[in-house]
């Protein structure tokens, strides 16, 4: 049994999405949804840049989504009932995927979700001044020793940064943790990490410390947001990132989706939880293939595969 899994942000890049729309029709209506319902031309961001406008979180989280849902679109067009229980236990997706996951299973319309999206990037990037929160990237240590060493880099002893605080933000596989807050608590983490075995303890090119107690201002507005959306009960039930479990109650949905912003991602939890109610395989739908290097690594029995490109769709398609 099949779940399909949806990417976040780290997987845009400029071009993304441009051979979807040359080679389906049906893609290219997605992206004009997308474009209408945002009154912009994200698409031409999408597909020629520049670089630092697809970067901008405001963008690139409409953005995934969009190539995400372009796939998804072009897959129903012969499989109309792609999401469905006769061929998709779950869905899941990464952060922002989560999104792409929901609208994919009916929960929202595409348009709704983009406009959601532009929110979400917005009030994130506006939560916390440049320069004020950081990010890192923990490999070789698993969550409770990270869960570890953020207690003690929150305890910055001295003035202001005594209130400094650093948290697990992402628990992606086995021996990657993603760690994020202010920034001097979060640079405490990366020494202490590395003091304490860590492979690589790295900071991360971010514009805002996201899944953190910092994130409370977008989780605010994200609350306001979602409380506006109209939220159907998906066809699938969706594994949830702040609780690793399923869940279809549209008032559950909204309540997850604003806990998520400042909550921890529970990916490698997640996908467990997914194998042992009888996935045994995830496919990535949309840009990249992080997912399908994360499943990898949390359990080599489980069979990833990455569906982003006209050939990935021909030949996944083939398989249905």
């Amino acid at each position: 049994m099949r779940a399909f899994i949806f990417p976040g942000q780290g997987s845009q890049f400029t071009g993304m999405g441009k051979d979807l729309a040359e080679a389906f029709p049906a893609a290219k209506e997605v992206f004009q949804e997308v474009d209408d319902a945002l009154s912009q031309n994200l698409s031409k961001i999408m597909f020629e840049g520049p670089e630092e406008d697809i970067n901008l979180t405001e963008n690139n989280q409409p953005a995934l989504m969009a190539v995400s849902l372009a796939v998804v679109r072009v897959l129903q067009k012969d499989k109309p009932g792609l999401i469905s229980p006769a061929l998709c236990k779950f869905v899941a997706g990464h952060s922002l995927g989560e999104y792409s996951a929901l609208t994919a299973a009916g929960a929202f319309s595409i348009a709704d979700a983009a406009k959601l999206l532009k929110i979400r990037g917005q009030a994130m990037q506006k939560a916390v001044p440049v320069g004020v929160g950081a990010m890192a990237a923990i490999l070789g240590l698993e969550l409770p020793d990270v869960a570890a060493i953020v207690k003690e880099a929150s305890n910055i002893s001295g003035g202001a940064a005594a209130s400094e605080i650093v948290a697990a933000a992402n628990d992606n596989s086995f021996g990657q943790v993603v760690v994020s807050g202010h920034k001097a608590a979060v640079e405490k983490a990366v020494a202490l990490a590395t003091e304490k075995g860590a492979k690589r303890a790295v900071m991360l090119p971010v514009s805002a410390p996201f899944h953190c107690a910092l994130m409370q201002p977008a989780a605010d507005a994200m609350q306001q947001a979602l409380a506006e959306a109209t939220v159907n009960a998906p066809a699938v039930p969706l594994i949830a990132n702040v609780t690793a479990e399923p869940v279809t109650d549209p008032a559950r949905i909204r309540q997850l989706l604003v806990e998520q912003v400042t909550g921890m991602v529970r990916w490698r939890e997640s996908v467990l939880y997914m194998k042992d109610q009888g996935v045994d395989t995830l496919v990535e739908l949309g840009a990249g293939k992080v997912l399908t290097g994360l499943t990898r690594r949390i359990d080599k029995e489980l069979s990833g595969t990455a569906v982003g490109t006209p050939a990935d769709i021909e030949a996944f398609a083939a398989t249905l």
